[in-house]
């Protein structure tokens, strides 16, 4: 009975961080774009080189937010 609850509380713990984990991952790539088309003094121009650092920082942030809820 107590393993059984163990488990169901993992597996909870586990969903949550994995949903977090994907708004980060796609909250961390948009900022990543908005910064790279609408700041001043940078060209405003989407590239590959944009896109591929708005993936690791949204990376990064998926990283962080799991760390963050699986306290």
């Amino acid at each position: 009975m107590i393993e059984q609850q163990e488990q169901e509380h993992s597996q909870r713990v586990e969903e949550r961080r994995r949903r977090w984990g994907a708004v980060g991952l796609v909250g961390g790539f948009v900022v990543g774009i908005l910064f790279f088309g609408f700041f001043p003094g940078l060209p405003h121009v989407i590239d590959w080189g944009a896109i591929l650092v708005s993936l690791g920082v949204g990376v990064l942030v998926r990283w962080g937010v799991r760390w963050w809820v699986g306290r």
